[in-house]
């Protein structure tokens, strides 16, 4: 996962850029909107979704209130925009599966920009069916690499499936059903958290050693990262550390 782990770097550095033209925002709103809809609750106690929703938009320091009047247009107290969820799939440079998960108010409208995104940046996108097989749903908790042993010893200990050691990061993948256990006993034990959330993740990479192959890949998840209906970019690479940093600078 060591691409991937790079890429969350890059990823939680361009949230706080994001965050300041409102485009976080805007993505965060849809989220928890489509988390009480889905979920059937505006209550975070009796909705994962939504509570995990929530701590993500109090992560981006969301106020209060643009929080509560999402949940509210949601459950129809206040007029809102009727989205609905859409799942695309594709290739991108290298063979690379890519996963695109939008929340948008006009399907064909995401669908052809999301097509263009993928044929401007050497990608392709494919049928419904088409890599969805090759990512599951996982729990993903981050955490900085100190007080490993401590670490480790929680999430063996809450059942964790498995973990991961960077060069300043510990990666914890769970079952979606441990999630909130393993989070939880890191909390009470004073660990930082960096990220926490349901993801999904490949059950096999495809390795990408060269350095303009990588370049264009990364550009094609900015890419479909920045339109404005995508809200999560997976994708099955594995590009070596120091070309990531390379091409991060």
């Amino acid at each position: 996962m060591a691409g991937h782990s790079h890429w969350a770097q890059i990823k939680r550095k361009k949230a706080v850029q994001d965050a300041k033209r409102g485009q976080m925002f805007t993505k965060l709103i849809r989220e928890i909107i489509i988390a009480v809809r889905t979920g059937g609750s505006g209550d975070p106690e009796l909705n994962p979704r939504l509570r995990t929703a929530i701590q993500a938009a109090r992560a981006a320091n969301m106020p209060k209130e643009n929080i509560e009047r999402a949940i509210k247009k949601a459950l129809g107290q206040e007029e809102g925009t009727n989205y609905e969820e859409a799942i695309l799939e594709g290739y991108g440079p290298g063979g690379v599966a890519i996963l695109v998960h939008a929340i948008t108010d006009n399907r064909r409208r995401t669908v052809s920009e999301v097509r263009h995104i993928f044929s401007k940046n050497g990608g392709n996108l494919a049928e419904p069916g088409a890599v969805s097989w090759i990512f599951e749903h996982k729990g993903l908790i981050v955490v900085p690499k100190k007080d490993e042993e401590k670490v480790l010893e929680i999430a063996i200990e809450k059942g964790a499936e498995d973990t991961k050691e960077y060069e300043s990061e510990i990666e914890i993948i769970t079952e979606p059903s441990q999630f909130e256990e393993v989070k939880k006993a890191l909390e009470e034990a004073s660990i930082e958290i960096l990220s926490a959330k349901l993801t999904l993740v490949p059950k096999t990479l495809v390795p990408i050693s060269d350095e303009q192959t990588a370049s264009t890949l990364l550009k094609l998840i900015e890419a479909l990262d920045d339109n404005d209906d995508v809200q999560q970019v997976y994708a099955n690479f594995d590009i070596p550390e120091n070309i990531m940093e390379k091409l991060n600078r």
